[in-house]
């Protein structure tokens, strides 16, 4: 049953409702799994460190050797090898023996601490030979093998969102390939006649195109590029051809423009030469109001308004919660705070989202003047949307105002 008029957190919910998560498996390498989600859990079959290692330069030795070093008597020690990162000990160090170390290698066995290199005198052999000041405990200055990671340690949990540190904690442990779920497909169009593209010679009536920038290149950031994108004009048949050849391919389609309520505000009628299911229509908010929901085939399309702040703002308060059921990434989850509001600002009574800057807990506003649907520049610097409550009661400087976060 369509619903008219229905209020943000319903029209949300309604989308969520119909959108079923993309769950399909694919095998990526670890270079490409950035912002991937995780299909499986992973645990470590091995320790990390995999064995005890040196944390900086110096010497290692046994402890004992050295319990009556004293600045006044050091303790000399014959030293036996130079020991770099990625090489091995191959035999074991005896009393009165050091190995000069770096950070890094493996402690060579028979040795218990390392003492840092600027701590030492050096005696030149053959065979050098160092002079330790004072006495050392066992396993100073010492890494342990497993110390960070031991084997069969949980090392990211299923649905993890990969970013630079989890790419990180997985190649520590060898791995290099990982199962994710499949990026969810969506298909974005711009719709209008009065539409051309940055580049072309714009004519008379007609207008340069952002939305297609704005929402596309939004998309992107949030790391879900479309995998088809383009401009359509306000041909009704011809759009619903467009939707029908690539509704099979993809998980998500997006729209802007064309769901007003004037003649060629084409999506009243592509629906049902689609024989698309219209779910919702017109949302109680400004701006966005005449945002549609429907599903043909099973898939869900989201159809914002043409205007461009109005297009950008509903990316965000409608596309993105969207995104975020489809892929379960919790980068795209809707982040609110209270912030203090740092100028006055008149309004009708209905619901309304302004654009806004949040720095040190206070938000400011652009002037009065510059919060139309159609303005798109006043959103240059802007960080968030000020979500203001229905009321005509104005909204005045130092009052506590919910904001959500871009």
């Amino acid at each position: 049953m369509e619903r008219i008029g229905i209020q943000l957190e319903e029209a949300a919910g309604l989308i969520a409702e119909h959108i079923q998560p993309v769950r399909d498996v694919e095998t990526v390498e670890l270079a490409e799994a950035a912002g991937r989600i995780l299909a499986r859990e992973y645990y470590s079959d091995m320790d990390n460190p995999p064995f005890d290692r040196s944390p900086l330069d110096g010497y290692a030795f046994r402890s004992q050797d050295v319990a009556q070093a004293r600045e006044e008597l050091p303790i000399e020690l014959k030293v036996t090898e130079i020991l770099y990162a990625g090489s091995w000990y191959k035999g074991k160090v005896e009393p009165g023996q050091a190995v000069r170390i770096m950070t890094g290698a493996p402690i060579p066995p028979g040795a218990d601490c390392v003492i840092r290199q600027e701590e030492v005198t050096i005696l030149t052999g053959p065979p050098d030979s160092v002079l330790i000041p004072h006495p050392m405990k066992a396993f100073e200055n010492y890494c342990f093998q497993g110390e960070d990671i031991k084997e069969g340690t949980l090392l990211l949990e299923k649905g993890t969102s990969v970013g630079y540190l989890e790419q990180g904690i997985l190649a520590s442990v060898g791995i290099a390939k990982v199962e994710v779920y499949r990026r969810p497909r969506i298909a974005f169009y711009v719709a209008g006649d009065e539409l051309c593209a940055a580049g072309e010679g714009r004519k008379p009536g007609k207008i340069y195109d952002a939305n297609y920038w704005i929402l596309s290149g939004r998309l992107k950031e949030l790391g879900y590029s479309p995998i088809k994108s383009r401009m359509v004009g306000d041909d009704p048949e011809a759009v619903a051809r467009e939707i029908e050849e690539v509704i099979d391919q993809v998980d998500l389609i997006i729209t802007t423009g064309g769901v007003s309520v004037g003649d060629k505000d084409i999506f009243h009628q592509v629906l049902p030469l689609l024989g698309a299911e219209r779910l919702f229509w017109r949302v109680k908010m400004k701006p966005g109001t005449p945002a549609m929901f429907a599903l043909f085939r099973g898939k869900p399309m989201i159809h914002l308004s043409g205007n461009p702040f109005a297009a950008a703002a509903t990316l965000e308060l409608l596309v993105r919660p969207a995104l975020f059921k489809l892929t379960g990434d919790s980068c795209l989850a809707q982040k609110r705070v209270k912030a203090v509001l740092g100028s006055s600002f008149k309004k009708s009574g209905g619901r309304r989202f302004v654009r806004g800057c949040l720095e040190n807990g206070t938000v400011t506003l652009p002037p009065m003047e510059k919060h139309a649907s159609g303005m798109l520049f006043s959103m240059k610097d802007c960080n968030c949307l000020v979500d203001f409550p229905p009321s005509k009661t104005p909204m005045k400087a130092g009052d506590i105002v919910d904001v959500v976060l871009l």
